[in-house]
């Protein structure tokens, strides 16, 4: 930031700053896909959105995973079995089954959570949040608006990033067994 010549910060430095912050704010947009194209399980289309009431999933779902996935809580680093999970396969949303990683993009990144590099190409959305105060890019199913993370860039190569999912709002389905029929809106 440039200051003004008594030692503060200048009108035009603080005018830009409140300006570049409305701008990130009025770009923030829910239901953006993090990877555009593919469809459920990667058989080409686009995922068709399922719009159930909370409560619907309330009555399905373990409290913690409820909590997680529509509540967007966060479970305690190092609580998953799933964050030190090595098995092939395919890691499904836990609320509609919706396939959201491979286990080829899992890596371990040290920090209590499965992460993995990327997502199946379309099946998660983004949108940011500010509860922390400074913005951060969270990422649901884009099916069911589920929670599952936030994405950062700080993952390996090929994609530079590190989605950091909850492992309660996944289920793994190991490599050579069938993948769940996707759930609709519960009764």
């Amino acid at each position: 930031m440039t200051h003004d010549t008594t030692g503060g910060i200048g009108r035009r430095t603080v005018l830009r700053t409140l300006l570049g912050f409305a701008a990130t704010i009025a770009g923030c947009s829910r239901g953006t896909p993090a990877d555009a194209g593919g469809g459920v399980a990667g058989k080409g289309g686009a995922v068709a959105k399922l719009d159930c009431a909370h409560d619907a999933w309330k009555k399905v779902l373990r409290p913690a995973a409820y909590a997680v996935l529509f509540e967007e809580d966060t479970e305690r680093p190092f609580s998953s079995p799933l964050e030190k999970e090595k098995l092939p396969g395919t890691y499904v949303c836990a609320a509609c089954a919706l396939p959201l990683f491979e286990s080829k993009s899992k890596f371990d990144s040290g920090t209590g959570w499965p992460s993995f590099w990327a997502p199946i190409a379309g099946h998660v959305a983004t949108s940011t949040d500010f509860k922390l105060i400074y913005p951060r890019t969270e990422y649901h199913c884009a099916r069911c608006g589920g929670h599952q993370g936030h994405v950062f860039d700080d993952g390996p190569p090929p994609t530079g990033k590190r989605y950091c999912n909850n492992g309660i709002a996944l289920q793994l389905v190991p490599e050579g067994e069938a993948l769940p029929t996707l759930r609709g809106c519960p009764a």
